[in-house]
This record gives structure tokens, C-alpha cells and sequence, in this order.
């Protein structure tokens, strides 16, 4: 079990002094601001965190641990810090800390999630500029002794068309810069409705419109099992030659050896590249082409982004020792929510993962509804946890509780809350529904059972079920007849992926059914397509709840 998490008291018993100060331990640089918040409440203390010999010794007695990126907070560093509460990266990403193995530990994981977007966009621009008047040849040309303003004759944005691959809330912040350039702007992002683009002067298209009409694409994704390698070799030969590609969003989703291919074939005409698809990255067959900007990864650097990290880190550790809400956790829900209702939040937020693979897209409204005894109390955090759930696999940034509203209002999504105590067969029942743009509907609907809370699954768009929860789930749609059970067992078996539980619900004798599967591995996609090509499935979906 993990370590039990600090519960909300009306006052910081921290500042009594006879109550020893907790311990902050600092392994990386903060900003003075962010020190001066915490350093009246708390002893603060420093240590090299890059260097496991001092970082192991000096959280033996840490209450929190503050670190940047060259931390690494691993299973290792969390067993030798016995008092941990909280760690708190003072940055976006959380690639160095094992998010996981906190979790289980009981350690509070937050970081500063909007400290540097504005930053990340402006090193999009930057770049970008940087590559259409070929600024850094010419600079190095110049302090060179070579005058050589012919061959670096670059173009202008004006009445150029822009593609923005992911209009999240740092690609939504570079449109808006390039909008004052007289620019063209499109986007791809399956999750922005077109009526919520459109406000801020974007076109949304499919990604293969994007790579056909664009002068310059910037990718503003985040990093996951399917964006990396999107723009590879496929997405590059559909390209003008004409275009510049710019990458400041994560390394690896620019496939570097593709955009190589292409630059030497002359299909590409520049790139400025920030991020790599391994760091530090000191040496890139990219750095042969003059057309061809870098920079060390410096989206997050400047010192308005480092003063936003620390400050906003170290209110949240704050409050974490406090014992209140947590606004920017990213693993571990906070705040004064019912006993009742805690464990109905990680069923909540599982219904919101399903629902956003079923809908395979942004909803325009999505109603959370709560029934049953639970309804008697404030549910508002089950919506929250809804959203996160139906956002978390979809955005760039981690998603919380405070942010998950506005990543629904950012993209046009209607969101209600509905309770009942009346919830049927259930003791308890939530349910999410949605609609999406073309008035397609979709809900799914969980319940918890039992003295541990077993998480099942009771309904998907109106076919009744009553199947645990798992790591791996799939569903499969398809009209009603003999063999198809046979057929998905067949094909899993030659795949060598086990079945665990399998329900099958149907509208009606020989209308249509769904497949409900939970199986002990990710069905590899090659299987899902014969599936789904053999039992004619009208849906195949597969979600990993991990």
C-alpha cells in the first residue's frame, strides 16, 4: 500500500513551531522567487541532484523534492526518501520522473504545466523566421568575412499558408502570433472542433490537406504512441517542395532521418528544429544542410518561464505539505472530496479514456451523470475527473482537475453535470454521454461493486454489459449472426493474445451487436484490421487503461 496523502486542514499546522519545519529539498536550480514562497514555512535545503551520491543521502529526511530535468526520480530515489510527500518538477514535461512507481509510493507528483507556453510558442515563431530568411547561414557567413546577400534571398510570410499540426494551447498561441503576419492558417488536430478553430482565424483540415497546401508546417503535438514518427516519410513525399518544417513540440514526432532523406533529395526546402529525438543530441546529419536551423531544446528557456516554473512548483508543494487541493498533480486527486466519492474518481476518469477512443474524436457537448446514493453528495469532482479522462490521452499537457474545463470551453465542448439518486439495477451508477459534431452519440457507463470497489463496466451506447475493468479492453460492433465469437477467439489465439473476459450484448436477435473484450496484452493493430476485416466490424476500438 501507499503512503497515506495529507488531508485538507483549515490552517498550515507548519506554522507552529513547535511542530519541526518540513523538509524541501531543492536538487536543481529555482527561481529566487520561487524559494523566497517557500523558505518561510519550510527548511529549505540544496544538493546536486544530477550526482546520486549526494541526491540518495539528502532525501532520507525530505518531505518534498523539487527538481528540474537532470533529476532522476526513480524507483531507486523514492525508496531512499521514507518521508516524501511530494515531487514537483518545475517544468512541463515529466519524462524524469517516474510518475508510476510515485504513485504507488503515495507521492504526490505535480509540475508547472503552463509556465512555458508562451515561451515554447515564441521559439516556434523564432524559429520559423529563423528558416524562411535564412538567418543563421547568414550570420555565420557574415562573421566570416563573406558579404552574401544574394544567396540567402529568403521569402515572406505574408499570404503564405501555415499548417499547425496540433491546435492545443501552445499551437492555439502560435496562430494567433502568425495571424499578425497576413498568413494563411490550417490545422490538424482531431480533437478541435472546427467552430472553436474558427474564432481564432483557423481553418481545420485532415492532416494529408495540411501537407499538401502548406508553405510552412509547425507540430505542436504531444508525444505519444501515435504521433511518433507522424511526420515521417509518407507525411514528407506529399509535401511542396517549397515547404519549411519546424519541430519545437517534442523529439521524435519529426522523423529526423526522413526529413533528412527529403532535404537531401531537395523535397523539403528548410526546417528549424528544437527538440530531438534523443537529448542531448550534439551531433545530427541535419547539421550538414545550412538550410537547416537547430537549437539545444531551448523552448522553455528564458527567464520568464523560469520564474513562472519555480513559483508555481512551490505553491503547489505549498499546498501539498498544507494538505489541500492540488491544482497541477498529475497522479494523485486532492483536495476535500467525500469518502464516498474518492473511489468512484479513478472509475470516472477510466469512462472518460473509453469514451474519447469509442467517440475517436472531440464531442461538442458531453453530459457526466451521476446516479445513486453518491448523488447525495458534491459529485462536481466526478465531472472534473471525467474530463481528465476524456482529455488525458488526447492533449499535450497533463491534465488536472483545474485545467480539464478549460481544455473542454477551448475547444467548444458543452459539459453538464446531471444527478439523480434514482440509478436503477445499481447501487450506484456514472454514466458519460456525449455528442459529437456530426450528431453521432456515444455514452459509457461504469459502476463500482462490492466492499473493494471493483471497477465494471455496465453500458456502452445502450448495449448492457457487466464486465471488469482492464489494462486492455477492446470492442468490436457488428451485425448479429453465428461465428463471429469463433472468429475474434481465432484470431487472438494465432496472435497469442489472451482472452480474459468477453461479453457479447445485442440490440435484438440477428440486429446488431458489440464484442466487449478484456485481454492480458495490447492487441497488435495488424490483428485489430483482421478482425475487424473478418467479423465485418463496423467499430473496432482498443483502449489501454494503464
Amino acid at each position: 500500500m501507499g503512503r497515506p496523502q495529507p488531508v485538507r486542514s483549515r490552517r498550515n499546522p507548519y506554522k507552529d513551531h513547535a511542530v519541526p519545519k518540513p523538509s524541501v529539498l531543492v536538487a536543481e536550480e529555482l527561481s529566487p522567487a520561487g524559494l523566497a514562497l517557500l523558505e518561510g514555512d519550510f527548511e529549505v535545503r540544496h544538493t546536486n541532484g544530477a550526482d546520486r551520491s549526494q541526491l540518495l543521502p539528502a532525501l532520507a529526511d525530505a518531505d518534498a523534492l523539487i527538481v528540474r530535468s537532470a533529476t532522476q526520480v526513480d524507483a531507486e530515489a523514492l525508496a531512499a526518501a521514507p518521508k516524501l510527500k511530494v515531487v514537483a518538477r518545475a517544468g512541463v514535461g515529466l519524462d524524469n520522473v517516474d510518475v508510476d512507481a510515485s504513485t504507488k509510493a503515495g507521492v504526490l507528483v505535480v509540475n508547472a504545466p503552463t509556465s512555458n507556453i508562451i515561451s515554447a510558442a515564441e521559439q516556434a515563431i523564432n524559429l520559423l523566421l529563423a528558416c524562411a530568411r535564412n538567418t543563421a547561414p547568414a550570420h555565420n557567413a557574415l562573421v566570416n568575412g563573406e558579404w552574401k546577400r544574394s544567396k540567402y534571398t529568403g521569402v515572406e510570410l505574408y499570404d503564405k499558408t501555415v499548417g499547425i499540426v496540433g491546435l492545443g494551447r501552445i499551437g492555439a498561441l502560435v496562430a494567433q502570433r502568425l495571424s499578425a503576419f497576413g498568413t494563411r492558417i490550417i490545422s490538424y488536430d482531431p480533437f478541435v472542433q472546427p467552430a472553436r478553430a474558427a474564432q481564432i482565424g483557423v481553418e481545420m483540415v485532415s492532416l494529408d490537406n495540411l501537407l499538401r497546401r502548406s508553405d510552412f508546417i509547425t507540430i505542436h503535438l504531444p508525444k505519444n504512441k501515435d504521433t511518433v514518427g507522424l511526420i515521417g516519410d509518407d507525411a514528407l513525399a506529399k509535401v511542396k517542395p517549397s515547404v519549411r518544417v519546424i519541430n519545437a513540440a517534442r523529439g521524435g514526432i519529426l522523423d529526423e532521418d526522413a526529413l533528412y532523406r527529403a532535404l537531401k533529395d531537395g523535397r523539403v526546402a528548410g526546417a528549424g528544429i528544437d527538440v530531438w529525438a534523443k537529448e542531448p543530441c550534439t551531433d545530427s546529419p541535419l547539421f550538414e544542410f545550412e538550410n537547416v536551423v537547430v537549437a539545444p531544446h531551448l523552448g522553455a528557456s528564458t527567464h520568464e518561464a523560469q520564474e513562472k516554473a519555480g513559483t508555481q512548483v512551490a505553491r503547489s508543494v505549498k499546498l501539498a505539505l498544507s494538505g489541500e487541493f492540488v491544482p497541477d498533480a498529475v497522479n494523485v486527486q486532492g483536495g476535500a472530496v467525500a469518502e464516498d466519492i474518492k473511489p468512484g474518481l479513478p472509475l470516472t476518469e477510466k469512462l472518460g479514456r473509453i469514451f474519447t477512443a469509442l467517440a475517436g474524436g472531440v464531442a461538442s457537448r458531453i453530459d457526466v451523470e451521476v446516479r445513486g446514493e453518491i448523488a447525495t453528495h458534491d459529485v462536481k469532482v466526478l465531472e472534473l475527473a471525467a474530463l481528465k479522462g476524456v482529455f488525458g490521452d488526447v492533449v499535450e499537457e497533463a491534465v488536472t482537475f483545474v485545467n480539464a474545463p478549460l481544455l473542454a470551453k477551448e475547444r467548444g465542448v458543452e459539459v453538464n453535470l446531471v444527478t439523480s439518486e434514482d440509478s436503477g439495477d445499481w447501487r450506484n451508477l456514472i454514466t458519460v454521454h456525449g455528442v459529437l459534431p456530426d450528431g453521432q452519440k456515444v455514452s459509457v457507463s461504469g459502476t463500482l461493486s462490492g466492499p473493494r470497489h471493483a471497477e465494471k463496466l455496465v453500458e456502452i451506447n445502450g448495449y448492457s454489459m457487466e464486465i471488469p475493468l482492464s489494462e486492455h479492453m477492446a470492442f468490436f460492433s457488428y451485425e448479429d449472426r453465428p461465428g463471429i465469437v469463433g472468429t475474434v477467439g481465432a484470431l487472438l489465439g494465432e496472435a497469442r493474445i489472451n482472452i480474459a473476459g468477453m461479453q457479447v450484448s445485442r440490440d435484438e436477435e440477428g440486429g446488431k451487436a458489440l464484442i466487449t473484450l478484456t485481454v492480458d496484452s495490447a492487441i497488435p493493430d495488424t490483428t485489430l484490421g483482421a478482425i475487424s476485416t473478418e467479423i465485418r466490424s463496423e467499430t473496432t476500438r482498443q483502449v489501454d487503461l494503464d
